[in-house]
């Protein structure tokens, strides 16, 4: 009778361990509870799988909030030895529509609209700049 009742006990715990884990996997933050409301409107990735992989993206927002906007890059997917940039636009404001690799991404003319640049380099060295151009 011991033994049925530690076996219950064991098993009830280990439900319950087994529930809290799964409600805080499916409750996790993501990109629809940021409040900066960020909308992605064009993105890059090269089609290159064997090598370094670039992507970009030009995203705009409602609210410059900085911290926010360093989460929403630090979301966004990343290849190890490649290379991510998330360019941040305010909403209604001057926005590229095309994106090109290298190291100039677009047009300079929207250079002063950006408002900030998240990059995750190769080796997963993150920079958020401000106002970088």
């Amino acid at each position: 009778m011991r033994k049925k009742s530690l076996f219950y006990l064991t098993f009830i715990g280990v439900l319950i361990l087994i529930f809290f884990i799964v409600k805080d996997t499916l409750n996790q933050p993501g990109i629809g509870d940021m409040k900066s409301g960020f909308k992605e409107v064009v993105k890059y990735r090269n089609a290159n799988n064997t090598g370094p992989v670039q992507r970009i993206y030009v995203v705009t927002v409602k609210d410059s909030i900085w911290k926010e906007m360093e989460d929403y890059g630090n979301i966004m997917p990343h290849t190890k030895y490649g290379n991510t940039k998330v360019y941040f636009f305010m909403e209604n404001s001057n926005v590229p529509k095309a994106l090109e690799p290298g190291a100039i991404n677009f047009d300079s003319q929207y250079n002063k609209s950006c408002i900030a640049l998240f990059e995750k380099s190769a080796m997963s060295q993150v920079a958020f700049n401000k106002h970088p151009f």
